[in-house]
């Protein structure tokens, strides 16, 4: 059994511990009410920009847009991973790398190729060991993502979609449906997926000014960039929430450790009095 002063010193060393992760448990409940605020703020904005995908997609447009065309043979595909900056929030990030690696080998069984663009500092650290071409990273958002900070990586995956080099687009991101549930999820961003492309017949079209071309360009870019910035916030405050959830896990288990911890300590200084007391007992006798 170790010693009185080991174990104190062990006690002292879980109770700083427990400190950690309650004022990290305490910083996370404060901030994940803000980020479900911007969530859900920059919700009606993208489920407009769905709505009027939407109805363009269902238009008889003489000017087929590429984004709305499957392209006949899959032979190099994109992601686009939102993870967090910064750990200790459980499994929140490897559940999700866990699920897209299942996919990504998958692509690379049928001798598909695989392009990353990494937003977060632990899916740029991730994907770096891996044998995946990463092409675009972005980090370091901050409470309140801006949508120009994602600006620049979406376009790259865009123009590898527009010049051909890339044929399948997904944007990977942890979904949050409540504090204690994040979900990792897979959606599909080019070419738009049958849900938003719905193959109706109609006779009739949008006026476009100056043309159609350039109106389509311009919106679905626009559609693009909410999706992945409303994704950017659903993670953030999937981040929050797992956090919260993980500290105060950890802060409970670092109670239990010093109870326990604590009758060890109590059991080996009745062991040290009680031996104690019987050398003195048989001193005494044999005198």
């Amino acid at each position: 059994m170790a010693g009185g002063r080991e174990i104190k010193t062990k006690i002292k060393s879980v109770q700083n511990t427990r400190k950690v992760t309650r004022a990290l448990e305490m910083v996370s409940a404060s901030k994940i009410r803000k980020a479900q605020d911007l969530m859900k703020a920059s919700r009606p904005y993208a489920r407009a920009m769905r709505q009027v995908i939407g109805h363009l997609a269902k238009a008889n447009s003489e000017y087929r847009h590429p984004f709305l065309n499957e392209r006949k043979e899959t032979r190099r595909v994109g992601y686009i991973v939102i993870s967090t900056d910064r750990g200790l929030c459980g499994g929140l990030n490897s559940n999700l790398f866990r699920k897209l690696l299942a996919e990504i080998r998958g692509w690379q069984e049928k001798n598909v190729e695989v392009d990353i663009v990494a937003i977060g500092t632990k899916a740029n650290a991730f994907f770096r060991r891996l044998k995946v071409n990463l092409i675009g990273s972005a980090s370091h958002l901050g409470e309140r993502p801006k949508v120009e900070q994602l600006i620049g990586v979406i376009k790259v995956m865009l123009d590898a979609y527009t010049a051909g080099r890339v044929d399948r687009l997904t944007l990977a991101y942890n979904n949050f449906v409540n504090t204690m549930t994040q979900k990792a999820t897979l959606d599909q961003l080019l070419p738009l997926p049958p849900s938003a492309t719905l193959i109706t017949a109609y006779d009739w079209d949008y006026i476009y000014e100056p043309d159609a071309q350039t109106v389509l360009d311009h919106v679905l870019a626009r559609y693009i960039e909410s999706l992945v910035y409303q994704a950017t916030l659903e993670n953030l405050a999937s981040e929050h929430a797992a956090r919260m959830v993980a500290m105060k896990s950890a802060s409970d288990n670092a109670t239990k450790a010093i109870d326990s911890l604590t009758l060890v300590y109590n059991k080996a200084r009745q062991a040290a009095i009680t031996q104690e007391i019987s050398e003195i007992v048989g001193g005494a006798a044999a005198v």
